[in-house]
């Protein structure tokens, strides 16, 4: 790898265009393997798209965290892993433009997917904790994000639970898609699949990594906000497999895949707060970042509990023809997008 510093600016804007495209291609290939490994292993579309997927397609944006935040870098590692949470939930609602049937709120009904909506408020919740607090740091990590790490693991294991022995079900209409297997449970072929599933979430990786670096560069050369950079270039860029994800799950009729995959995408980059903290070497990161950067944090949470709203509501159809919560969605994210750009 040539050194990025060195480089023109022309060829640092190609590197990080074609990481980005390595992004999306490889998204892609992703979410086919998820789909057959939720058949073939019998753990359920939305138990992998939550784990599975969620953790696999989320590699990148947590190469982009750790490394700007080893860089010193604390604003710009804390916006990428919060940025993308709040694109990732539009992705939704966009998904939900494609699937003209019904609001995609109500065909993916699963009580799994409601219960990684709840972890995921309560895990968004935690850093505004540590920032509000006294600032606490043992060997340069705040105890918050081990207790984050705690929390996901914990969830992780409920989820499956919840999936295997639920406490309620949805009331099932023509429009609710039943997550029923279509190939067969096999151990061999699941371990296949498994192994190259492995080999291209190493490739996200390191398309990642390139991503990092050159966006280290952009602030550096341009003098773009860190914040701006994080939120709006890296969380985003890193977040499109998650929308290639969703997308194409949708069109093969996994619903519970796509919305899974969001909301277990999710859930699993709130832990890049917690290795950005380990990374970071001069304190806590949460009380290097600014009010500012809490933001995207506060922006996530409400379009997140829209979300769980409309998972819980689960409206047939909304104002053109999509669910209300998705066109909520839409317009906090715009909003959003429309005043980091003005404040810049």
């Amino acid at each position: 790898m040539p050194d990025i510093a060195a480089l023109p600016s022309w060829a640092i804007f190609a590197l990080f265009a074609v990481a980005s495209l390595a992004v999306l291609g490889l998204g892609t290939r992703i979410t086919d393997m998820a789909d057959r490994l939720a058949d073939r292993s019998g753990l359920g579309e939305a138990v992998v798209g939550g784990i599975v997927l969620g953790a696999a397609t989320s590699l990148s944006g947590t190469v982009v965290s750790v490394s700007t935040a080893l860089d010193g870098r604390a604003s710009l590692a804390f916006a990428n892993g919060i940025g993308g949470i709040a694109a990732q939930t539009a992705f939704l609602a966009l998904a939900d433009l494609i699937h003209r049937r019904a609001n995609l709120e109500h065909s993916a009904a699963e009580a799994t997917n409601l219960f990684q909506g709840a972890l995921l408020t309560v895990l968004l919740s935690m850093p505004l904790l540590a920032f509000t607090t006294p600032e606490i740091a043992i060997w340069g990590v705040h105890p918050v994000s081990v207790l984050m790490v705690a929390t996901y693991v914990m969830g992780a294991l409920t989820t499956k639970k919840v999936r295997e022995m639920p406490m309620w079900r949805p009331v099932r209409t023509r429009e609710t898609r039943e997550d029923a297997p279509e190939e067969a449970r096999s151990r061999k072929g699941a371990l296949t699949l498994g192994t190259s599933f492995a080999v291209l979430v190493l490739l996200l990786g390191v398309a990642g990594w390139v991503i990092a670096e050159t966006a280290v560069e952009i602030t550096g050369r341009f003098g773009i906000s860190q914040t701006v950079v994080g939120a709006l270039m890296t969380a985003v860029v890193t977040s499109m497999p998650e929308l290639v994800t969703t997308i194409a799950a949708v069109r093969r009729g996994a619903m519970q895949l796509a919305v899974g995959g969001i909301i277990g995408g999710n859930t699993f980059d709130t832990l890049f707060l917690s290795l950005s903290d380990i990374a970071y070497r001069d304190g806590s990161l949460y009380h290097a970042v600014t009010a500012a950067d809490l933001f995207w944090l506060a922006v996530g949470l409400v379009m997140t509990g829209v979300l769980m709203l409309g998972l819980i509501l689960r409206e047939k159809e909304g104002p053109f023809r999509i669910g209300t919560e998705s066109l909520i969605m839409l317009v906090v994210y715009a909003g959003a997008v429309g005043l980091q750009m003005w404040t810049g």
